[in-house]
């Protein structure tokens, strides 16, 4: 009976936690939406080519970035 009850108890403890991560998660992915918004619209208001290669580098991390994030 004991074990069951540690069990239980256990499970119940992380139980909340298992909870809090898809909002972290939601949380990180609009973030990083946001992000990637911002870029492309300081890119459509044009940019030297020097700014351009930092908005691409930046983007494309960012998308990988919302690709393991946002699912």
């Amino acid at each position: 009976m004991k074990p069951r009850l540690i069990t239980v108890m256990t499970l119940l403890a992380l139980a909340p936690q298992a909870d809090a991560r898809p909002d972290c998660d939601k949380l990180a992915c609009a973030e990083v939406k946001q992000e990637i918004r911002e870029i492309e619209s300081r890119m459509r208001a044009g940019y030297s080519r020097a700014q351009g290669e930092k908005y691409e580098a930046r983007l494309r991390k960012l998308k990988r970035k919302r690709s393991r994030l946002c699912r």
